[in-house]
């Protein structure tokens, strides 16, 4: 079996099930009580908040932890947007974006007015110049992914920072393929909120943070005092410190991860040499993620039959699953009548892979095409 799908999620990393082994062991205490299990729990909460915090490098009441991804970008849009209304109604987001942005963005111009302004990509890219022509002076907040999760091509994010810097308008950015792939400062890259997910970065699944560098936001979740009042309900300590074991792993093994990876992306690409392919991608692109398309091949048909094989990658964002989608990213890139809809497949790539991985990956698929 051959897992290459780490865009969807990744295995969880040694350190990760080190971490979580041995709180799930030791400290069992609810960190919200006052007594001394309960002090135990507290003081490991607020000391991997401050980890978190040092490897984000800005301060620890800005970190608030949350189930993932999908609830870090609801509670900040929508929650941001709901509080700040008055001052406007109006979004500019992308149209390469994840369903965990664009369907809150809907939500809130179906039920409470709000207008939205979605850039398409312009010659594969979304640029600066893009979002600088779209504020408007009720726009409220900018969002933006940092990579793409089925190309992997990086956004001009400072760019777009540096853009906001003379608009009132906040910069959310939906950071959950980058984190733990790339050093991240969000202050230092003019980020208002930031949203990642530890299952993408060899954490475990169903825990996330929210970067958030003010608390002027709506509640999202209510019922207790969690989080500084803006995330209730009990946390999830083990997962927690599992997700920042996952991300000191990763950061500090971040160049070696990223060589390796470039590596296994460069011996597979010459090992299909002789086959007639394309890349989807754009001018800055992180390895980790290769969204390559077959001509006149059925990428369902094709995601098939390497899944026989004991091969799994995907078509695209795995939020989607359960049945074969015409990618929007991909629509966006090229067109609803683009054959690449159809032809394209998302192979990903952790540090975890082999080369032989990826040389077997290759030989299968050239069986397959006929190359």
């Amino acid at each position: 079996m051959i897992y290459l799908d780490n865009a969807a999620t990744t295995p969880m990393s040694s350190a990760t099930i080190s971490a979580m082994t041995q709180v799930m062991q030791e400290t069992y205490g609810n960190p919200s009580s006052i007594h001394g299990h309960g002090r135990q729990a507290g003081k490991l909460l607020r000391e991997a908040r401050q980890e978190l915090a040092n490897i984000l490098g800005t301060k620890p009441q800005r970190i608030f932890f949350t189930s993932g991804g999908t609830e870090s970008n609801n509670t900040a849009i929508i929650g941001y947007c709901l509080r700040h209304q008055n001052r406007g109604k109006h979004i500019v987001t992308t149209a390469i974006e994840h369903h965990a942005v664009l369907e809150p963005i809907q939500y809130l111009v179906e039920n409470f007015g709000f207008e939205v302004t979605i850039l398409k990509p312009e010659n594969h890219e979304i640029t600066a110049e893009q979002v600088k022509k779209a504020l408007r002076q009720d726009t409220i907040l900018v969002s933006t992914m940092f990579a793409n999760n089925e190309t992997g091509t990086l956004l001009p994010i400072a760019e777009i920072g540096e853009v906001l810097k003379n608009h009132p308008a906040v910069y959310h950015v939906d950071a959950v393929q980058a984190i733990g792939k790339l050093e991240i400062q969000p202050e230092e890259l003019g980020i208002d909120f930031l949203s990642a997910s530890a299952h993408k970065f060899h954490g475990p699944k169903g825990i996330g943070f929210l970067y958030a560098a003010s608390t002027d936001f709506d509640s999202y979740l209510h019922g207790g005092d969690q989080e500084q009042k803006k995330r209730a309900g009990t946390e999830n300590l083990p997962a927690i410190l599992g997700m920042v074991a996952a991300l000191k792993d990763d950061l500090e093994n971040q160049e070696q991860n990223f060589k390796k990876v470039q590596k296994l992306k460069d011996t597979f690409l010459n090992e299909i040499a002789e086959i007639d392919y394309y890349l989807n991608q754009g001018k800055d692109q992180l390895p980790y993620v290769l969204n390559i398309g077959f001509p006149g091949q059925r990428n369902d048909l094709l995601l098939l039959r390497l899944d026989l094989e004991g091969i799994s990658i995907s078509t695209g964002s795995a939020c989607t699953a359960g049945v074969v989608q015409v990618s929007h990213v991909l629509k966006a890139l090229y067109g609803e009548n683009s054959p690449r809809l159809y032809e394209s497949v998302r192979v990903s790539i952790s540090p975890q892979n082999t080369e032989q991985e990826m040389i077997t990956l290759a030989k299968i698929l050239k069986n397959i095409i006929g190359g």
